[in-house]
């Protein structure tokens, strides 16, 4: 098969755990006799550097002729201490997400048994978590209009919109997930509150006699982040919108024991993008420490959902499994006396075992 990549490393560590990414691509395209293209395209704050926007049009069109994206992360500490930045690194990502219709951010949370003890949660509480988040992406607070400060500067505002015909569609794909998982959905919301919440509730009760073969449960979302602390395991799919799926994934992320292990899935409706959960970790910028394996097995994710090449996926999952359980790993996954390897050199041993 021909695959054609746009790459886009963006700011931080992004460049470094790409080229890790890559170099495991290189490998499975390799083993299984694929042919890659990759196009690297700018975003974010190295975007605003160099052509004063986050997302520029060069950027969305290569997006838009690729099979899939590549992405690395968004993010620069001169944009976060300056409240009054006029442009933000973030604001190309909002406009990433909205022109290329990704619409569903898929977020798988499991566990590794070699990692369970990294987890700040018990053993047994972790110990085979296993669930997806389906968190809308492209609505609600983070896109809803008007949004901005009065003119004296003492009140500021945004507004959270959602209609029937975006809920349908996240809820569509998220009962769908649960009847090829464990026919169990959970979706969290905040109805008893806001008006928003309440749509997504009644359109989802709506839809649930479609998915007879689906148990449908609700949860608020404040009891939604307790469950997840005290029984991860009672999860199989989470369905909800964009500003709860936001928190609620990086809490999830502590199950597994790096925020660094996560993947993730933009599906959309022109091409689908594919990243780890993190930001861009300005603090290890350059340093060769962070941990590649989120954007590794978002390359996996790649493989899987956007090629359905599920056996090259797997065997990146199995080389990356393997390097944890050798004790090939980065210092924040690093214990009981493991000498910490660089980024790259988890990059270059996990594409050597593929």
């Amino acid at each position: 098969m021909e695959l054609n990549i746009a790459v886009l490393p963006g700011d931080g560590i992004g460049p470094e755990i790409i080229e890790q990414a890559v170099k495991v691509t290189d490998a499975v395209c390799t083993k299984f006799g694929h042919q890659i293209h990759y196009e690297y395209g700018l975003v974010g704050a190295d975007a605003i550097d160099k052509t004063g926007n986050p997302y520029p049009e060069e950027t969305h069109e290569l997006c838009m002729r690729s099979d899939a994206v590549l992405f690395g992360a968004i993010g620069h500490p001169k944009y976060d201490n300056d409240p009054s930045a006029k442009i933000r690194p973030e604001q190309g990502l909002l406009a990433m997400r909205k022109k290329l219709g990704l619409y569903a951010n898929i977020r798988p949370t499991s566990t590794f048994k070699s990692l369970v003890s990294r987890s700040p949660l018990k053993t047994e509480l972790v110990d085979g978590a296993d669930f997806v988040t389906i968190r809308e992406l492209t609505g609600g607070i983070y896109f809803g209009e008007p949004r901005g400060k009065t003119e004296d500067g003492q009140k500021a505002f945004d507004t959270c919109i959602y209609t029937v015909e975006e809920i349908e569609r996240i809820a569509r794909l998220a009962f769908e997930y649960a009847q090829n998982r464990n026919k169990k959905l959970c979706a969290v919301d905040k109805a008893n509150i806001l008006a928003t919440s309440r749509l997504w509730r009644s359109t989802i009760q709506d839809m649930a006699s479609d998915y007879p073969d689906v148990e449908l449960e609700f949860l608020y979302v404040d009891a939604a982040a307790m469950r997840i602390i005290q029984w991860p395991k009672g999860f199989d799919v989470i369905v909800t919108e964009n500003l709860f799926g936001d928190i609620l994934t990086d809490e999830a992320s502590v199950i597994t024991g790096s925020l660094g292990m996560s993947p993730s899935a933009s599906i959309g409706i022109h091409t689908s993008v594919f990243e780890p959960i993190h930001g861009s970790y300005p603090q290890a910028a350059g340093k060769n420490i962070a941990n590649p394996n989120g954007t590794i097995l978002s390359a996996a994710m790649m493989f899987e959902y956007a090629f359905n090449l599920k056996e090259e996926a797997e065997a990146i999952k199995v080389a990356v499994d393997k390097s944890l359980a050798e004790g090939v790993v980065t210092e924040d996954i690093a214990e009981g006396g493991i000498k910490p390897g660089t980024t790259s050199e988890i990059g270059d041993w996990i594409a050597s075992q593929i």
